[in-house]
């Protein structure tokens, strides 16, 4: 595995686009900016100011074209992520990243993202639980959990699963003892009100209330996902 513990700096990139969510985003890099030899880059095509699905924005303080070469490439996800999959910039810049960096990583729908890229090509991966069947769409092994690694692979469930993603991620690279020490810091301790966090404990009355909601969107990323797959097939033909 590819290992970090003696780099002087580790360098990790966190791609932001237009209608993600910041949640994604901002709970792996609480844990990231825990990593004493950590530079963290805030990428897009440009330093204008990206806003998250919530109407809020960040800033980027890298360009795609002034971002070094990654240890970590990452990427979370959002209403946003039907748009860039088939936004060449995106694209080309994580094929580009991501077949140098150590760690290809994501949390949420990232992974779709990252699939559309072609990097989770024949890997272990998750995505949000609501997204699981369209990832199951590329030539991805897909697996319903909170973190999924598979060699240098790491991607995380929906949303809040991005502060398990961090930690994981942080054991992987530089051991146990400072994933600890991260998750006594920021005392992660969840606790949730109420057991309806997963498919699997939320009742069919809510399952079915969520998915109809979704449900529009859902359809309208499958149609994008079918129509990128066909253009790969045909560039191969």
């Amino acid at each position: 595995m590819n290992n970090l513990k003696n780099k002087s700096a580790i360098h990790i990139g966190m791609v932001l686009f237009p209608n993600f969510t910041q949640l994604d985003l901002t709970a792996p890099f609480e844990v990231f900016l825990r990593i004493p030899q950590s530079h963290i880059y805030f990428l897009s095509p440009d330093l204008a100011p990206v806003y998250t699905d919530k109407g809020f924005a960040m800033l980027p303080n890298r360009t795609f074209e002034e971002c070094p070469d990654l240890d970590i490439l990452f990427i979370g996800g959002g209403w946003g992520t039907g748009q860039i999959m088939e936004d060449k910039r995106y694209i080309k810049f994580l094929k580009e990243q991501g077949e140098r960096a150590s760690y290809v990583t994501s949390v949420c729908t990232g992974a779709l993202v990252l699939a559309a890229a072609g990097l989770l090509d024949g890997y272990r991966a998750t995505t949000h639980w609501l997204s699981l069947d369209l990832l199951q769409l590329f030539d991805v092994i897909v697996e319903e959990k909170r973190v999924v690694i598979d060699r240098n692979r790491i991607t995380g469930g929906g949303v809040t699963a991005g502060i398990d993603f961090g930690l994981y991620l942080v054991a992987e690279i530089l051991g146990d003892s400072l994933a600890k020490e991260i998750q006594l810091m920021i005392e992660y301790n969840p606790q949730p009100p109420f057991e309806s966090g997963s498919p699997q404990d939320a009742s069919k009355e809510l399952l079915h209330k969520i998915r109809t909601q979704t449900k529009d969107i859902q359809e309208k990323r499958k149609e994008q996902i079918l129509r990128i797959l066909g253009k790969n097939a045909q560039l191969l033909t």
